[in-house]
């Protein structure tokens, strides 16, 4: 899934793109790489055993370490995100990458449930 490159990932320049950068037999890539498909949600992806120097970006946002997934969108780093933060952070920051007519993602009931426990 491609969208415009964006060459200045280590400024906050205007978001063109989302980045994900990911690696095979990784389960948190998956799930966030199908929920980000069920959202209709592009990306440009990017595997970091595929393209080494990839990992360098992914280093730089995960404090020296290789964790995946990682987004990064207009420079901001985001290590590890549910698809409903990723969605958050669009929402708010990049709202022309996101599809249109984008609804956010809705919590469950036991989402739901705990979170009235927690408040």
């Amino acid at each position: 899934m491609n969208q415009n490159a964006d060459t200045d990932q280590g400024t906050n320049t205007p978001s063109t793109q989302i980045d994900l950068y990911w690696r095979p037999g990784c389960g948190f890539c998956s799930s966030l790489r199908n929920q980000l498909d069920k959202l209709g949600i592009e990306r440009v992806e990017h595997d970091i055993w595929d393209e080494p120097n990839k990992a360098a970006v992914v280093r730089q946002h995960a404090n020296g370490n290789e964790t995946v997934p990682t987004v990064v969108i207009g420079g901001v780093g985001m290590v590890n995100p549910s698809a409903k933060q990723l969605a958050a952070h669009l929402a708010e920051h990049a709202p022309h990458l996101l599809p249109e007519g984008f609804e956010p993602p809705q919590q469950s009931g036991v989402g739901r449930a705990i979170g009235k426990i927690f408040r």
